[in-house]
């Protein structure tokens, strides 16, 4: 049986609600979870799912938790015993196949660099999030994994993103672009310019720049910048999408007439919130580490946390960090 390791206390709503998403991936993959927090409230959790298979479930005691307000580096190093760190420590003993957690990013980050080294030809890790576009899903890297990135970085987030495109999305030849201010290669600052160059000689089926306001439109299977860029352009997306759902749903009620014509688009209002809902794909991968990575959204749901644990379980069936091992030496990155 395959075994994911589960941060039980890390996200807003640990752990009930991590348990409770974790525990529904049991019943619907042929998995079993490690649960990975204080035992106690853990064990009153799990013993509300009557239909749980019991040889599926384990409970391993970590009596410290990271929290958000905390620098991860430091923090891990006074907390050893840390929910995170301590189920990152079981996946790089080969007691779990991968590790999910929807606490402290940096925290995921740090335990998972740290518990399992990085990829040969990898000199940075990336997240990886699957976006929506008017064409079919994409993923945008890197979201928060690496602030601070070096042309020859953007070319191994190309490599490693078209990987993933390939196999949690299908896509046989993922299309790469560059995020940057102009579609033309001078556009845009000396990572960026340098980076083009890069992609545009890799073999990689790299299509040039891509503008902010081309992100959505689905010209890119996967689209590449660096941490920072990419974390605001996720965060602006995530608050536009809320308000753009709470404008539709002030115009259809405000009148009679909308009122009753909001009856026949409820359930369009359902598919567009299905489309751009980060809980259909569960979670970020974090790629470029030598162990299978998920990272959650702070605020996951039971839905979002069963997702992300059944992507764990597909990359591990799918021996995902071999591909991705493969294809960067097959493109012969540069890396100092």
């Amino acid at each position: 049986m395959i075994w994911i390791a589960v941060d039980a206390m890390g996200g807003d709503f640990a752990p009930q609600v991590v348990v409770d998403g974790a525990l529904a991936a049991a019943r619907h993959f042929d998995l079993g979870v490690i649960l990975v927090g204080n035992r106690v409230p853990l064990e009153a959790v799990v013993d509300g799912h009557a239909d749980v298979d019991a040889e599926r479930v384990r409970i391993v005691e970590a009596a410290e938790v990271v929290t958000m307000e905390e620098a991860p580096t430091a923090a891990l190093r006074r907390k050893p015993k840390a929910s995170i760190r301590v189920a990152a420590g079981l996946v790089a003993r080969g007691e779990a196949a991968a590790l999910f957690s929807a606490g402290h990013t940096g925290a995921t980050v740090v335990a998972a660099y740290s518990g399992f080294g990085a990829l040969p030809g990898v000199d940075r890790p990336a997240l990886a999030v699957t976006i929506p576009t008017r064409r079919r899903p994409a993923v945008l890297l890197d979201v928060g994994a690496s602030v601070e990135c070096r042309p020859h970085h953007l070319l191994q987030f190309g490599i490693m993103g078209s990987v993933y495109a390939r196999v949690a999305l299908g896509i046989a030849t993922p299309r790469v672009g560059l995020l940057s201010t102009g579609e033309e290669e001078t556009k845009g600052n000396e990572l960026t310019r340098e980076a083009h160059r890069l992609l545009k000689g890799s073999p990689l089926a790299f299509i040039g720049n891509v503008e902010a306001r081309h992100v959505y439109n689905g010209d890119a299977d996967v689209i590449v910048c660096d941490g920072f860029t990419g974390n605001v352009a996720l965060k602006i997306s995530e608050g536009l999408v809320d308000v753009v759902e709470g404008l539709l749903g002030d115009e259809l009620s405000s009148t009679i007439s909308l009122r009753v014509g909001s009856l026949l688009t409820r359930r369009a209002l359902r598919r567009f919130r299905r489309r751009v809902d980060y809980s259909e794909y569960g979670g970020a991968p974090l790629l470029g580490v030598a162990g299978i990575t998920i990272v959650g959204h702070g605020h996951s749901s039971a839905r979002a946390v069963r997702n992300a644990v059944a992507m764990a379980y597909r990359f591990s069936v799918n021996r995902f960090i071999e591909r991705v091992e493969q294809d960067i030496a097959a493109a012969a990155v540069p890396h100092h």
